[in-house]
């Protein structure tokens, strides 16, 4: 595969996330540490079906565990800040496009069944190509999550 836009789109979130005083969301929605704890799980999730698949299971994708409160509140407590939480989404979404690198189109053609919610509805609920998973990252999923951070530094007390 190529993750030549899922680098890009990584690239991008990082530089939002290390912007300074983020506020909170004026939705009561997500802060950015849990917009980043939120995509470690997801990474992790992403990269572990892809190996998986490699290995000759046939794994599922299900983003509910990156959704749920506890466990986002869980991976944050695991790291020292939002520094720290930056350098392991960096290094996670190394790993995962490392991992999708080498997956060859036998591999990336698999497909996986796939639940996927946000905000509560249901956003897709059916097999899905290895590839079209890992892709979605770069198309929607990293690029929303890049606005999130983008529209909290815009909340934050003395911004415009």
């Amino acid at each position: 595969m190529d993750t030549t836009a899922l680098r890009g789109a990584y690239g991008r979130l990082l530089d939002a996330a290390a912007v300074p005083d983020l506020g909170d969301a004026d939705d009561g929605g997500w802060n950015a540490d849990r917009i980043l704890a939120h995509l470690l799980s997801v990474d992790a999730a992403t990269a572990a079906v892809a190996l998986l698949v490699v290995a000759g299971s046939r794994p599922s994708f299900d983003n509910r565990i990156s959704l749920d409160t506890w466990n986002l509140e869980r991976i944050i407590a695991e790291h020292s800040g939002r520094a720290d939480l930056i350098d392991h989404v960096r290094s996670q979404a190394t790993v995962l496009c490392d991992v999708a690198d080498r997956l060859n189109e036998q591999a990336a053609s698999v497909l996986v069944p796939a639940l996927l919610l946000s905000n509560d509805a249901l956003v897709l609920d059916r097999p899905v190509p290895l590839s079209s998973l890992i892709d979605g990252l770069a198309e929607n999923h990293v690029p929303g999550h890049t606005q999130q951070l983008l529209d909290l530094r815009r909340a934050a007390p003395g911004r415009a």
